[in-house]
């Protein structure tokens, strides 16, 4: 455990000034796009699906916050605290506001360079490197990284939460909570795309609304204690709370850490759902995109945190370990700060209702987990040998979901923390390489929506090549394509 610590540590650490700097640089190269066109983000969420394939704007944003609304936002949150103090909180909620200008970024790159494979609208980060960066040797090797974690690594994350939630709530062995788990899963993934898209879209608003219901009802029986809650959140970010200000280094990192973990915005998790919507503008679902920053981190993950701090029922360690707030009564940093805190306000519930929203939170994780790993999957194989390595994917997940459901809670978050750190940093390092191709979009989108016309996307107009499943859409032939030398016999096969 101090080797991955270490690891964890050497990855992390300056990705956390990677992740504010480039979310600020697309904020700024967007001209703020995440929040001048909030009007258009909810505008698009109600939106229908421009063809008869691919999915709705609305169902596809839903299955992105599939993944991002997970542990990270009960959990994630609560380790975040402990070791970066009450400033974590303001650093991860920044984090948000500009990454969401790079969540922006991914997801327009995703729907700029899909493609449409049985009937569906794959895309993302192997697709963009490949085509927008042509380089095939490094969109192979991600995607390889990305199958890995996101099938046979990440879902233990989740797993674990929910197997250790429910024990702590209700008692039930380990085994018997990985056992229901990995069958529910199984009859899910099984039964394909359509069925994950279904899933999600009935489960993501329902478990949000609850868990928002929960913190209003706590921020109102404790009105008298939210200002000085702010005061503390802010004092501590900056360094100067005489408690917590020693710790400043830790607070930006860490909320910028778990920030990162929960709406993994730069790491390319929302590109495979941004890929799938059907739209006639890329940067449609860009903004739907962004939108879901805002629902995972400044709602979301903020409803927890603002609920741990209002009880008080929490701890804050050093870097040494060493306690320099202690209020948690020997609860481990976890899903137990948060079933602590609304065992406040009601008592006896409390950890039974954080244990149903977190098995809600993590079950729908590792369902669009699955289908981000397909989407890799039908990247690398073809033919025959997809069939078998999608039947190697299914059963790997099962296994690892049940084997992370009783593996011990440090383990199974230091390899996540590794993997998500690993993926990060290679894919923020290319959408900053393909910024010039997020720039004209956006410009495109912005002078469309200025004239007032209905929006539509050429990229040839625009200068960008190898955005194979656009052209063929407004030239009606491949043959053209190929006469310009952007399509070659090569990816006409594919």
């Amino acid at each position: 455990m101090d080797v991955l610590s270490e690891i964890n540590d050497l990855i992390w650490n300056p990705m956390a000034y990677l992740a504010l700097g480039l979310g600020l640089f697309f904020t700024v190269l967007t001209r703020g796009i995440q929040f001048r066109r909030i009007p258009d983000m909810i505008r698009e969420l109600g939106a229908k699906k421009d063809t008869p394939e691919g999915n709705s704007p609305l169902q596809a944003v839903l299955l992105t916050l599939a993944s991002r609304v997970g542990v990270g936002n009960i959990a994630g949150v609560a380790t975040a605290i402990y070791a970066g103090g009450p400033g974590a909180m303001f650093w991860m909620v920044l984090c948000a506001l500009l990454g969401s200008a790079s969540a922006y970024a991914e997801s327009t790159l995703a729907q700029v360079f899909k493609t449409k494979i049985d009937g569906e609208h794959r895309g993302g980060v192997p697709y963009y490197v490949e085509k927008g960066l042509k380089a095939k040797w490094l969109a192979v090797i991600l995607a390889a990284m990305i199958l890995v974690g996101y099938g046979f690594v990440f879902p233990g994350v989740q797993s674990n939460n929910i197997a250790q939630s429910m024990n702590e709530a209700f008692s039930i062995p380990l085994w018997a909570v990985a056992l229901v788990v990995t069958v529910l899963l199984a009859v899910v993934i099984i039964g394909g795309t359509k069925r994950i898209v279904a899933v999600a879209q009935v489960f993501v608003p329902f478990m949000a609304a609850g868990y928002i219901i929960a913190t209003i009802v706590m921020l109102a029986m404790n009105a008298e204690q939210i200002w000085p809650t702010l005061q503390l959140v802010f004092s501590s970010a900056f360094g100067v709370n005489q408690v917590f200000g020693g710790i400043l280094g830790a607070a930006v990192a860490w909320g910028v850490r778990r920030a990162v973990f929960s709406n993994v915005a730069g790491v390319g998790e929302g590109t495979f759902g941004a890929a799938s919507a059907a739209v006639r503008h890329p940067a449609k679902q860009g903004l739907v995109q962004a939108f879901s920053i805002f629902i995972d981190t400044v709602v979301v993950c903020n409803a927890t945190g603002v609920m741990i701090l209002i009880s008080g029922l929490y701890d804050v360690a050093d870097e040494n370990g060493a306690l320099i707030f202690s209020g948690a009564n020997g609860i481990e940093a976890g899903p137990g700060y948060t079933q602590a805190a609304i065992d406040t306000i009601a008592p006896g519930i409390g950890p039974g209702f954080v244990a149903v929203a977190l098995f809600f939170f993590a079950f729908t994780t590792l369902i669009a987990f699955y289908y981000i790993a397909k989407t890799n999957l039908v990247y690398l194989f073809h033919g025959r040998a997809a069939n078998v390595a999608d039947w190697v994917l299914k059963i790997g997940m099962i296994a690892i979901t049940f084997y992370g459901s009783v593996e011990s809670p440090t383990l199974i978050w230091a390899i996540g923390d590794i993997g998500y750190g690993s993926i990060g940093w290679v894919n923020m390092i290319c959408i900053l390489l393909l910024s010039p191709v997020v720039w004209k979009v956006t410009r495109d989108y912005d002078r469309q929506r200025r004239a007032g016309k209905e929006l539509a996307f050429n990229p040839e107009a625009l200068g960008i090549k190898r955005a194979h499943f656009w052209m063929q859409d407004h030239t009606g032939t491949i043959a053209r394509a190929k006469a310009e030398g952007l399509l070659d016999d090569a990816d006409d096969a594919r």
